[in-house]
């Protein structure tokens, strides 16, 4: 059982995914979960982290109607840990049948991550600036209560994620733009 090294990863996720958005998705992520294992005092792990975000969607653009299912045997396949099996699959908890429930810090993070990068992503594109740099929470507060926006981006599974974490609703929305803003030149370059 191994952790693959990003070269590894992203050759895999790019065999299964080829559409441009799920492929900024997944760097996204990967960026996001960096930022978060940083933030949270898990720096000696924050490739492992990075990793689980680059990979969390493996399956979905195959296999839409089995996702985090077959993402585990993907990576059982690849020979790839547990660990980062469990990872991954658990940011489908509640959603997808075979999906464990989060436990580890992480697996919070990215389950409440996984929704709300969505959704700040296309509150930028909203933007003048096409930008998160210039985002201030009020706005991104604004675009979450807005159902008919980004409606496809769960906010049930948003505010689900921060009750995991023990985290008021505003302190998710805060953290998650901190990081999307540290991110994003790199997310935009192909980096993370």
């Amino acid at each position: 059982m191994s952790v693959p090294t990003r070269e590894e990863a992203w050759c895999v996720l790019c065999e299964h995914n080829k559409e441009a958005f799920h492929l900024h998705h997944a760097r996204t992520v990967e960026a996001v979960m960096r930022w978060f294992a940083n933030d949270l005092g898990y720096s000696e792990e924050a490739d492992f982290w990075a990793t689980v975000g680059l990979l969390h969607d493996l399956d979905f653009e195959e296999f839409p109607g089995q996702h985090c299912e077959k993402t585990q045997e993907m990576m059982r396949a690849e020979g790839w840990d547990e660990r980062l099996i469990h990872a991954a699959a658990s940011h489908g908890y509640g959603l997808c049948p075979s999906s464990p429930e989060p436990g580890h810090e992480m697996e919070k993070v990215l389950f409440a991550c996984d929704e709300l990068t969505g959704l700040i992503g296309a509150a930028a594109l909203m933007r003048p600036s096409k930008s998160v740099s210039d985002m201030e929470l009020s706005s991104l507060k604004k675009k979450f209560k807005d159902k008919k926006f980004a409606a496809g981006c769960s906010r049930d599974v948003i505010r689900a994620g921060a009750q995991h974490l023990g985290w008021e609703l505003d302190t998710l929305l805060q953290k998650t733009l901190d990081a999307m803003k540290a991110c994003e030149a790199q997310i935009a370059a192909g980096e993370a």
